[in-house]
């Protein structure tokens, strides 16, 4: 990485979490990294349809280390709030996940969610989305839930979707789920505790004005992520690339 970053003239990064690690565990120049935040299509309709029992969603291609265990395990605790509500797994198997079992994993969790007593209030959904079917899945939601093992991810694509689309989050204590939910479009829960995940979803289940302000400011932070500013950044930063470099520089 400190041969890359000398090398180039800058180093894009999508957080300031990733910023950081760049600074400090590789040593890289500071002028040298610009932050430009991971790109969205931005609903222009936040309403979506919610009809019917409140929808925990969860996507993306499947695999462990995503967390799904943790909330099939706090919906023992949540199916029977008003609503009944579910937990919507959506995505297909990752393929190295496909071609080493096939479809052994999402048995699995269907087996822990059969042995949790919670078969009824979880579903899995293999279908392809595009991207217009993707963002009616996810204003379909009640709540985004992005429950992942890693403590060191410092960027979601899942996470920026989420909140582009104006849908409340509770998401684990990973770096970035830190950074873009810290002004309250989300509660972010540490790893290895059950109860505070359940605690924080049945909060946004059950308490409407709480899951409208999320969703608020989930909204306001959207416009900074729509895929036309991100792609202005970056032209930006290339035109002042080209400006500093000498002429003999590209011959």
């Amino acid at each position: 990485m400190q041969k890359l970053a000398t090398a180039v003239d800058q180093v894009v990064v999508m957080t300031d979490a990733a910023r950081e690690r760049l600074r400090c565990e590789y040593e890289v120049d500071p002028r040298k990294i610009t932050m430009i935040p991971h790109g969205a299509t931005v609903s222009t309709d936040a309403s979506g349809v919610r009809g019917g029992r409140p929808t925990l969603v969860t996507w993306g291609l499947l695999g462990p280390g995503k967390g799904i265990e943790r909330v099939i395990d706090a919906m023992a605790t949540l199916k029977d709030l008003p609503g009944q509500p579910r937990y919507l797994v959506a995505g297909r198997m990752h393929r190295k996940m496909s071609a080493a079992g096939g479809e052994s994993y999402r048995y699995a969790l269907a087996e822990r969610a059969r042995s949790r007593g919670v078969e009824a209030s979880v579903d899995f959904d293999t279908g392809y989305r595009n991207v217009a079917m993707l963002t009616a899945l996810i204003q379909s939601a009640a709540v985004v839930v992005v429950p992942y093992d890693s403590g060191d991810q410092v960027t979601s694509g899942v996470l920026v979707d989420a909140v582009a689309n104006g849908r409340p989050v509770v998401a684990t204590a990973f770096p970035h789920a830190v950074e873009l939910l810290a002004s309250g479009a989300g509660i972010v829960v540490p790893h290895d505790d059950p109860e505070a995940l359940t605690t924080a979803l049945r909060r946004v289940l059950t308490q409407p004005r709480l899951s409208g302000a999320m969703a608020a400011e989930a909204r306001r932070l959207a416009p900074d992520m729509a895929w036309p500013v991100v792609a202005s950044a970056y032209h930006r930063l290339a035109r002042a690339i080209l400006t500093r470099r000498p002429a003999w520089a590209w011959r």
